[in-house]
């Protein structure tokens, strides 16, 4: 009852004896919850991992020939060590909140550690539990650990050799194209000889002038050299040049304004203009070298991934053709991510406008 309608109906004497002995309520105090902190992804990883290792070393393997896998036993105390691993992260405070940059990195990738876990338990029970996959052509993730463990010599000079060849073709190819992109972006004369020579000429795959460069050319690496320098400088030339030629005109009259020289417009005006138009053009580039050097490792080079690839199929040898595959991608992708963080370097301001 309010106090209003006490005031005009009073409340009975019985009511008013037991207002008038209740005590007073107390707000309610609330009740810190306890959290728990532990990284529930982490725990997921880690329940793949045990699977991918119980399968592993459990479940016997699928008689197929001549094939019996070695690394089996090894692969498996490798996968559960990996969820004993997880699981204690996982139960860490530290990862659940992410305290540091490493390990807020380790919380971003736990879904991929998931993926990764169950894929490869997947792939070893399609290929050594059940032979689903017929062998010796799919061969399980065991076999591609006992190639890792047993030729990593051959794989690793290969891997040497293919990254050198890579960066001389690419740097002599990246440094030819930036000059004549420069050079046809800031002279007419240039544009107008050039420009075209580049744009008949560029298109064409560099592979397909394998036969001509074998005859030009004293041995197959300096045709690797130049067939690779060749797929980078052209794009790397185009782009830069439509940098050039994309400044804006104003930047050039406030700076001769200031009198400035015709060297200061090119050096410090045009290509810091023109920078990420290039880096772009470094970023094509780099592809068509991928490609190129592949080939021309297939095709003449005594060494390299590609020869690596070539041997390994000539002796049937698919595991080893399995991990130099993966080793390749993993090498490329980390020569872009290079690239990129190279590029988040000299371009501070374009930072995460372009990502990889």
């Amino acid at each position: 009852m309010s106090a209003v309608a006490d005031h005009v109906l009073p409340a009975p004497p019985e009511v008013r004896a037991s207002s008038a002995t209740a005590a007073p309520r107390s707000p309610a105090v609330p009740v810190p919850r306890r959290r728990l902190h532990t990284w529930g992804v982490g725990l997921l990883a880690a329940a793949a991992w045990l699977g991918l290792g119980l399968l592993t070393l459990l479940v016997p393997n699928q008689e197929a020939g001549f094939s019996e896998w070695v690394y089996t036993t090894e692969f498996g105390v490798v996968a559960l060590a990996a969820a004993a691993v997880l699981a204690v992260l996982s139960l860490w405070p530290a990862v659940a909140q992410a305290r540091t940059p490493v390990l807020g990195t380790l919380r971003h990738t736990g879904p991929w550690l998931v993926a990764a876990g169950v894929g490869l338990a997947l792939w070893e029970l399609a290929t050594a539990k059940t032979a689903w996959l017929p062998t010796p052509f799919f061969a399980p993730p065991t076999a591609l650990a006992e190639v890792y463990v047993t030729d990593w010599a051959r794989l690793g000079e290969s891997a040497f050799n293919s990254l050198k060849l890579l960066a001389i073709g690419t740097g002599i190819g990246g440094l030819w194209g930036f000059a004549v992109g420069v050079w046809i972006g800031w002279s007419r004369v240039a544009n107008y000889w050039i420009h075209p020579v580049l744009r008949v000429l560029g298109p064409v795959p560099t592979t397909a002038l394998l036969p001509i460069c074998f005859y030009f050319f004293p041995s197959s690496w300096s045709t690797a050299i130049f067939l690779i320098a060749l797929g980078t400088a052209f794009p790397v030339a185009i782009l830069t040049w439509s940098g050039v030629v994309s400044v804006n005109k104003q930047y050039y009259d406030v700076a001769r304004t200031l009198g400035a020289s015709q060297a200061f417009l090119i050096f410090r005006v045009a290509i810091p203009a023109a920078l990420p138009q290039v880096f772009v053009g470094l970023f094509m580039g780099l592809g068509a070298a991928f490609s190129t050097l592949v080939v021309a490792e297939m095709l003449g080079v005594k060494s390299g991934l590609g020869w690596y690839l070539t041997w390994a199929q000539g002796w049937a040898s698919y595991p080893n053709m399995y991990a130099a595959l993966l080793l390749m991608a993993l090498l490329f992708s980390g020569v872009i991510s290079l690239l990129f963080a190279v590029r988040g370097r000299v371009l501070a301001w374009q930072k995460g406008v372009v990502t990889w």
